[in-house]
């Protein structure tokens, strides 16, 4: 099964029609790849309105010299432009074609940019269009849900092999942990890491983004991991928070804590929940249990071609949540200067309940 970047174009025309826009300047390369299967680092992209045959045959996709083969090989359904200033080429051939109302992505087009397109011509209508496909984006079709699934499998049989090789003994560094993960994940499908993987252990694990140092693991640490893989583009993302030998009774009482909320955190993912309401859901459970603020964080985020994106769930959170989203639930309880816990899952929001693509028990479990 491959993505029908067609498809997405069609549906991305509709949003534009709304707008009031002959056409869009795509210049995030997330969302060219999004658009159009193209993966290099050059790109800029002019998708029209209009007739869909008609759009599809005006559409255009400019990268330069060194992409030429690339370019025909991973987008054969669009014309190319070779040019090296990708998009100030396309706005030059919406000048030169009379495209009339141009949107743009302005939450990431730079000042210097804008101002170097204004200059070409006097005659140009630029129209601030932020969030376009971005919006189209946090549904996730069967190809994306294929991929997240994947991505997740590569994460979940790294950790079963770090464990089963010992990878969390006593006396390892935080830092050989997390290459080792990383190496792990490659063997086992990823293309990428998600990001630089956590490993947080004893104390440090009671700082939520810690990065690995030279700290030794020790008995009767909380280690906390949150890592994630890459595949076809897609990023995993999971936490597992673990103990070296027999946990004290404060590290069982906070591990059932934490687990409880991430429970009210799946159970409260459907289509159409608000995502501050969601969010409270589990908050309420640590709220509850008097630990409120030691939840320092949102429950959790949308996440796809990028690691963090819409929607975003927690108590600043805006809108309701849509079948087909893939998020993350991920509370945490971080007790400074003495350890903290937190368990994360990948999820795709489903009408008949959340679907777990991240598989890795989540039960206290003594290394």
């Amino acid at each position: 099964m491959s993505a029908d970047h067609g498809a997405r174009r069609e549906a991305l025309r509709c949003l534009l029609v709304g707008n009031n826009v002959d056409a869009l300047l795509v210049t995030d390369l997330v969302n060219i790849r999004y658009l159009t299967g193209f993966t290099g680092s050059n790109a800029a992209l002019l998708v029209h309105t209009g007739d869909s045959r008609e759009s599809e045959d005006r559409t255009v996709i400019c990268t330069d010299g060194r992409y030429l083969a690339q370019v025909a090989a991973q987008v054969p359904d669009l014309r190319a432009e070779i040019a090296r200033a990708s998009a100030r080429r396309l706005v030059e051939l919406a000048l030169e074609t009379d495209v009339g109302r141009i949107g743009f992505e302005s939450h990431i087009a730079t000042v210097d940019q804008l101002r170097g397109w204004t200059e070409l011509s006097t005659a140009l209508d630029l129209v601030r269009t932020p969030g376009l496909i971005e919006e189209l984006r946090r549904v996730k079709d069967d190809h994306e849900v294929a991929l997240l699934r994947a991505a997740c499998t590569a994460a979940d049989k790294a950790l079963a092999a770090l464990l089963e090789a010992g990878g969390l003994a006593p006396g390892r560094t935080e830092r050989q942990v997390g290459r080792q993960l990383e190496f792990l994940m490659f063997e086992h499908g990823a293309e990428g890491v998600s990001f630089e993987t956590i490993v947080a252990a004893g104390a440090n694990s009671a700082i939520p983004h810690h990065r690995p140092t030279d700290a030794l693991l020790a008995r009767g640490d909380f280690v906390k991991i949150d890592f994630g893989a890459i595949v076809g583009g897609y990023h995993s993302d999971m936490t597992r928070t673990y103990v070296l030998d027999a946990p004290a009774a404060w590290q069982i009482d906070v591990y059932d804590l934490v687990a409880r909320a991430q429970a009210a955190g799946r159970a409260a993912l459907h289509p159409g929940a608000d995502v501050v309401e969601v969010d409270a859901a589990a908050r309420t459970v640590i709220e509850d249990a008097g630990h409120g603020e030691l939840f320092l964080h949102g429950l959790g985020h949308g996440v796809g071609l990028q690691i963090h994106e819409a929607p975003g769930i927690g108590k600043l959170g805006t809108g309701t949540l849509l079948s087909g989203e893939a998020v993350t639930v991920e509370p945490g309880v971080y007790f400074s200067g003495r350890g903290g816990v937190r368990i994360e899952d990948t999820l795709v929001v489903r009408d008949e309940g959340p679907e777990l693509l991240t598989l890795t028990s989540k039960d206290l479990t003594v290394v």
